[in-house]
């Protein structure tokens, strides 16, 4: 599950690292309902939460489990370091680079980076 907390004047469910990784529809499908039960407007996932193959991009889980969020009108926050993943991945380099100039998914280090981008006019 998670709680949900006010971070930079923003509703953000933050999910704990407990749980199974995000790697179906059906998953993602579970995180719209937890956000809109809570009336979040975020979901914080840790790293750990969404599991190595959400970050193998030729699975095309972190797209759709994007997707169905923004769809909803709900946006993410993915949270800790994937150092080691970018380095390994250009088109994950590529992809985070992208994601974080935009408004929808942000890759963050913690909450506090999270915190920090909120407060931030976009």
């Amino acid at each position: 599950m998670g709680e949900v907390r006010e971070l930079g004047g923003a509703k953000v469910l933050v999910l704990g690292e407990e749980g199974g990784p995000v790697l179906t529809d059906r998953d993602a499908s579970d995180l719209v309902g937890l956000a809109m039960e809570a009336g979040a407007e975020w979901v914080a996932a840790p790293v750990a939460r969404l599991g190595p193959a959400f970050f193998d991009l030729s699975t095309r889980i972190a797209g759709e489990t994007i997707q169905k969020l923004v769809n909803y009108r709900i946006r993410l926050a993915v949270v800790g370091d994937l150092t080691a993943e970018i380095a390994a991945s250009k088109a994950l380099h590529d992809f985070v680079y992208e994601s974080n100039k935009g408004r929808h998914v942000w890759f963050v280090a913690d909450l506090g980076d999270l915190t920090s981008r909120l407060n931030t006019p976009h």
